[in-house]
């Protein structure tokens, strides 16, 4: 196989390793991940729920996320209703004193839907059934080729032999669920769910240690492939993995998911590709200010030339699930939303149902904007009750990723900075460092090993991709495309900037970004139509053995680190093993 990938064409090399080519993007939220050839990817909640034991656990109060803020302070709260005022006023909508006068009319029409869009299907989500499933009797007697042994079998204990696989299979507990199924867990059920990244960063706290967020990972990863894209174990060494690394990752986040995909999941090959990079190769591009608007996170950074410009890399503390979270936020303020018990952070269930209500109906235009939908309560082991009811301001949420006062996201503890200590830095140019040394003068990575405790010897690198947490996404991509410092860099990409992420199809976003950001454009310039074909190749320079990895790394013969990756210059760094 090496042979052939020195002397393949790129082009052809990229449509024959299509079908064992699996792409993995890894967020906060959702996991996308799909063959090579594939058009669209799956598109997986990156969560994991196992099975509690013990007389005393408690019922599922069990989410591993240790929330510092989950409730609006009284001056988030004067923050929240002043953004609200501010948008409505853009928005040519009554503001929350114009509302609160008229609230009466407001609740009286409630119902009154004549005048707007018409309920569409809102299906309700039901309880994942946690028990495992057995094999029907009969079903398997079906399958047998011996008529003779059918019947014999089927005439004998037949009522016992039911009775006996009918209590084994209602209490057996499957040990884990992952994907949306572990968001539908009733919470009486024994279990905990685990998200194992949260804005951005592993989920790494004293009470979700390092080493269950690495299982978790590998947990989520390995049942997708082996359940979603039918990839066994036994197989797995024919294919290979691209690994699009967000760009709010760390450098040891980026080795330790290498180290998954490699070591436990048995990849013969892997190669780690930046998300902005891939976004614009994605689109035809090679220069572009590539905006993200994740789950949890909204991240923007600059491409020049098929080159990720690091200082001009921002992140937002906020995304999709914060505006799905005020939009509840905005229907109770109002009074639209049933008198039932909705939490989207203790019930995963009402984040889901929020999510697909935000997807639906929320939208950025002027005037006011309601429609009638239904709405479910989901309560401890009862089915889902649907309420009819008018939500209005369906296009304030949305608004809240340019006034993220609006949001409130909650507040989560980062990692211990300890797990960030590492000498070499993915993220940065390590070939004029000093790299430490034994007493006996022999290179620390000569013996290179793999595990934990390696990496918490190393002194810090200073990310940096900066945190803005209080600027909005217009301020963020302005201040982005400024830093440059180059006026006809800027007057491109002001021109090419790529909205991507699941908020960014949201109706009228586009137009609203272009609002607040393109008339920073000069009046001379227009907008840059051209689009321009690439195709991402894998060069060949770039392939190593996993065994080299492992002893640290080194590419003989370029004199260069393969761990750097931020001037890749539009060349991934990829990662072979024998």
């Amino acid at each position: 196989m090496v042979d052939s990938l020195k002397t393949g064409v790129p082009s052809q090399f990229a449509v024959d390793r299509g079908a064992t080519v699996v792409v993995i993007n890894p967020g906060s939220a959702n996991i996308k991940i799909g063959l090579g050839n594939q058009d669209t990817p799956l598109i997986v909640p990156h969560c994991i729920a196992r099975r509690t034991t013990g007389v005393n656990v408690p019922p599922r109060k069990n989410v591993l996320d240790q929330v510092l803020n989950s409730q609006v302070t009284t001056a988030q709260h004067v923050e929240r209703e002043r953004a609200y005022d501010t948008i409505a006023s853009f928005l040519k909508i009554p503001s929350l004193n114009e509302e609160i006068s008229n609230s009466y009319s407001r609740k009286m029409a409630r119902f009154d839907g004549s005048n707007l869009p018409t309920s569409k299907k809102d299906p309700a989500f039901t309880w994942t059934d946690v028990f495992e499933k057995k094999p029907d009797f009969f079903s398997t007697l079906e399958t047998s080729t011996n008529n003779d042994v059918i019947q014999q079998l089927s005439d004998l204990n037949k009522d016992t032999k039911l009775k006996e696989s009918a209590t084994v299979s209602e209490s057996k507990y499957r040990e884990f669920i992952c994907g949306e199924e572990a968001l539908r867990i009733s919470p009486c059920e024994p279990y905990c769910l685990r998200r194992p990244i949260r804005r951005g960063h592993f989920n790494v706290s004293p009470y979700y240690p390092a080493q269950q967020v690495l299982e978790d990972l590998r947990a989520i990863w390995e049942w997708i492939l082996t359940e979603k894209l039918h990839i066994p174990l036994s197989q797995r060494s024919s294919y290979s993995a691209v690994l699009v690394v967000p760009e709010t990752f760390d450098n040891r986040e980026i080795k330790e998911l290498l180290s998954i995909i490699l070591g436990d999941l048995h990849f013969n090959i892997a190669v780690i590709h930046q998300e902005a990079l891939a976004t614009v190769f994605g689109n035809g591009l090679s220069t572009a200010c590539v905006v993200n608007i994740g789950a949890q996170v909204t991240s923007v950074i600059c491409v020049e030339d098929g080159v990720a410009l690091p200082a001009t890399g921002i992140t937002l503390s906020f995304g999709g699930e914060d505006v799905s979270r005020c939009l509840l936020w905005t229907q109770r303020h109002h009074q639209t939303w049933p008198p039932i018990r909705t939490d989207a952070v203790a019930k995963p269930i009402d984040l889901l149902m929020l999510n697909r209500l935000k997807e639906t109906y929320c939208q950025i235009k002027e005037g006011e904007t309601d429609a009638i939908v239904v709405v479910h309560s989901y309560e401890d082991g009862m089915s889902a009750g649907a309420h009819k009811t008018r939500l209005t301001a369906l296009n304030v949420p949305s608004m809240g990723l340019f006034y993220p006062k609006l949001l409130v996201p909650e507040v989560y503890p980062p990692p211990p900075r300890t797990w960030f200590h590492d000498y070499e830095d993915m993220l940065e140019d390590t070939l004029n460092v000093e790299y430490p040394r034994r007493p006996d003068g022999s290179d620390l990575y000569s013996g290179f090993n793999a595990g934990s405790s390696m990496w918490e010897s190393y002194p810090v690198f200073t990310n940096k991709h900066k945190k803005e947490e209080k600027l909005g996404l217009a301020e963020a991509i302005t201040k982005s495309i400024l830093s440059t410092g180059r006026i006809d860099l800027q007057r491109k990409l002001f021109c090419s900037i790529q909205l991507g992420g699941g908020a960014s199809i949201t109706n009228g976003l586009v137009a609203a970004v272009e609002d607040r950001v393109l008339h920073a454009i000069p009046p001379n310039e227009a907008i840059d139509t051209v689009e321009i074909l690439a195709i991402i190749d894998f060069s060949h320079e770039a392939w190593i053995y996993r065994e080299d990895w492992i002893r640290g790394g080194l590419y003989i013969g370029s004199n260069r680190k393969y761990r750097d990756s931020y001037y890749i210059q539009a060349q991934p760094m990829c990662y072979m093993s024998s």
